[in-house]
């Protein structure tokens, strides 16, 4: 093996010491998606064939929670990464779709919209301080983040299911 046959390390943030790289943390959560939808699936399968009710209830706890920090990744990578707004839009909508999360990562991978690290020049617009903000802060943020993610999932869970959205409200 040859010096030009090594793979550098991954490119970390040089303040905050973030070593997972857009890639690896896009990764990470499309594939958690695709286990959370399996899970889901797996319980509406004893739902619906009358076994017990649970699956679903705590497989769909469990996909609700990955599908929010799944959207909450997927637009922070995407605003690091200068996405287009469709790819973006394509890459919140493969969280829907059962299992399309992890080929729309690989997907991502192969065209190159992945590549790099954390960008840590300041780019254009009002809201490149709260990205550096977060790249600064990861803990903070990350705290942060799951506060909100709890704070949808008690919204979500005290509505109950979207099919008796409308007798409830309408």
């Amino acid at each position: 093996m040859t010096d030009t046959d090594t793979v550098p390390p991954a490119p970390t943030s040089r303040r905050s010491g973030l070593a997972a790289t857009p890639a690896d943390l896009h990764r990470t959560f499309a594939l958690a998606e695709m286990v959370t939808w399996t899970l889901l699936v797996l319980g509406m399968v004893l739902k619906y064939t009358g076994v017990t009710e649970w699956g679903v209830r705590g497989g769909g706890l469990v996909h609700g929670v990955v599908f929010l920090g799944y959207a909450a990744v997927t637009v922070l990578v995407a605003w690091n990464q200068r996405w287009r707004p469709l790819t973006t839009l394509l890459g919140l909508l493969s969280a829907v779709v059962p299992w399309a999360a992890w080929p729309h990562d690989r997907l991502l991978l192969r065209r190159g919209l992945l590549d790099g690290g954390w960008r840590r020049e300041r780019g254009e617009g009002r809201l490149e301080g709260l990205r550096l903000a977060v790249l600064d802060h990861p803990v903070r943020s990350m705290v942060v983040v799951v506060v909100l993610v709890a704070v949808a999932t008690a919204v979500l869970l005290w509505l109950g299911p979207p099919t008796g959205w409308a007798e409830r409200f309408g």
